[in-house]
């Protein structure tokens, strides 16, 4: 199996199904754990030296941030609903305690911080919500932690694509410091699929190809992105959605394009001379 590729386990005594860290992927900036937690049970943490995101992925819970009480936040029961989710930023050096209300499926998103900005609740309402792409390209974006909204690092996004179509696509990458022409973001793709017993596809590769993966995706993965571009595609008949995680030394997401695909950002154009 490919190292890029983590499969969900059995859940933890503390209901932890995977988990990534700067020190199991060889980086520096990005972490991110999947926590599945039955109504009453609880999560408690401190954040130490990282920026947390608490993406509610499904269900409802009440979470408490250094005494300050987030309650019966959550709604959607799937992340293929149709609706964006509540989450909750964790400072760095602060505690906080989740407690599920229902069956609730929690990503926890981290990244280096110092507690610059205060713990706050991001609603549904705060997350800007995109088309993005065209024909078998389209796919909803949701933007849960922009770079236009408070976070010393972290960077959060959620993707839905239908069946059929690709997404992250044309491809794209973000692992060199050279702005204002491309930043370094370290990232985490967190994988679902409807039905969960199909897969998707993603591959990772780079310029010179010492790196070109191309991995079968099943439901509850998580895929490293550690440099290179990484485009993703839905099998017809299995809906795709995927957590991203991106952390680098500079807070904001520059891209570059494969040149080689970068005539598709031009909607309804056709093959460039000489291909099909």
């Amino acid at each position: 199996m490919s190292k890029l590729l983590i499969k969900a386990g059995a859940p933890d005594k503390d209901g932890r199904v995977a988990a990534v860290s700067p020190e199991s992927a060889g980086w520096k900036y990005v972490g991110f754990e999947v926590y599945q937690l039955q109504a009453g049970a609880t999560l408690e943490r401190d954040s130490g030296g990282n920026e947390t995101c608490l993406v509610l992925l499904a269900g409802k819970a009440d979470i408490q941030v250094d005494g300050e009480l987030f309650a019966d936040i959550g709604g959607r029961m799937s992340v293929f609903e149709d609706r964006a989710p509540y989450a909750v930023y964790v400072p760095a050096g602060a505690h906080y305690k989740v407690a599920a209300l229902t069956e609730l499926e929690l990503g926890v998103c981290l990244a280096p911080g110092s507690g610059k900005y205060p713990a706050r609740l991001i609603t549904p309402a705060d997350a800007a919500i995109e088309d993005r792409g065209y024909g078998s390209m389209s796919r909803k974006v949701v933007n849960i932690l922009p770079e236009q909204s408070e976070a010393e690092s972290l960077l959060v996004v959620e993707v839905r694509t239908g069946g059929g179509n690709w997404s992250s696509y044309p491809p794209h990458k973000h692992d060199r410091e050279n702005l204002p022409a491309e930043s370094y973001l370290e990232e985490t793709y967190y994988h679902r699929v409807n039905p969960a017993h199909g897969f998707v596809v993603q591959r990772v590769y780079n310029d010179d190809r010492s790196l070109d993966e191309t991995m079968a995706v099943p439901d509850r993965s998580i895929v490293l992105v550690p440099e290179g571009y990484h485009p993703v595609s839905a099998p017809p008949g299995y809906d795709s959605y995927y957590l991203n995680v991106m952390a680098g030394p500079v807070r904001t997401w520059v891209f570059h394009n494969d040149p080689d695909h970068e005539w598709l950002f031009k909607p309804g154009a056709g093959a460039p001379a000489g291909e099909e």
